[in-house]
């Protein structure tokens, strides 16, 4: 059975992805940092009739996320698909800051969440991918790496970088058989408007979107908007 490796899983836009490629006979491995809620991801998917199984591993430690996909690929066999889509974090060393108030201190946590992840979890599975001609590397950011968002000035500097990575990446394995697209999200994900003239969709709508990029390997960014 083919696989996708979810980074970031939860029970979102993860658990809505892992259904999506479930339904089309996908196997799925999630990796996030709490092994408990993984369980609880792999339970619900097991109820849809999609085998899953849950690595724990921390984005920022590099190491961990290494060893988690190593271990997803020898637990499937092989990682077919990789979504990398890091949960926003709102507190501690991730906190967004105005971009007025961008420092290299506070910036730097963002580029290791979000760029080195991503690059790490790509070196992980992308030698197999390019020896057998196939593959479909996602990755996942808000609208803030295309667009100005000055209140999350540090937070989108590590999108930013991420898309600028991924986009050269997919530009350089053109003609490899290997798949690369960016993905960003311009709008809440939410099952109802958390707010007055908020833009939202369910991650359920979402979900469908990534299944589409792999399977036509047409579109090498999409931006999800209303």
């Amino acid at each position: 059975m083919p696989t996708i490796a979810i980074i970031g899983a939860g029970p979102g836009l993860g658990l809505a992805i892992a259904r999506s490629f479930g339904a089309q006979g996908f196997d799925v491995a999630l990796v996030s940092r709490n092994q408990a809620k993984l369980d609880s991801l792999v339970a619900q998917l097991a109820a849809d009739g999609i085998t899953a199984a849950g690595f724990a591993a921390d984005v920022l430690d590099r190491p961990t996320l290494r060893a988690a996909l190593t271990a997803a690929t020898a637990h499937f066999g092989g990682i077919d698909v990789l979504e990398y889509s890091p949960a926003d974090a709102s507190a501690g060393p991730l906190a967004p800051v105005d971009i007025r108030e961008a420092t290299p201190e506070n910036v730097q946590p963002q580029i290791e969440y979000y760029l080195y992840g991503a690059m790490t979890a790509a070196d992980v599975v992308l030698p197999e991918m390019l020896a057998i001609g196939a593959g479909t590397l996602l990755f996942t950011t808000g609208a803030g790496s295309m667009y100005p968002v000055a209140q999350y000035g540090n937070v989108t500097a590590g999108g930013a970088a991420l898309r600028n990575w991924a986009l050269n990446l997919g530009q350089a394995l053109a003609g490899s058989g290997v798949h690369v697209a960016h993905v960003a999200i311009a709008l809440m994900i939410a099952e109802h408007a958390p707010a007055p003239g908020l833009d939202f969709l369910p991650a359920a709508d979402i979900a469908p979107l990534y299944w589409d990029m792999h399977h036509t390997r047409a579109v090498h960014e999409l931006v999800v908007k209303k």
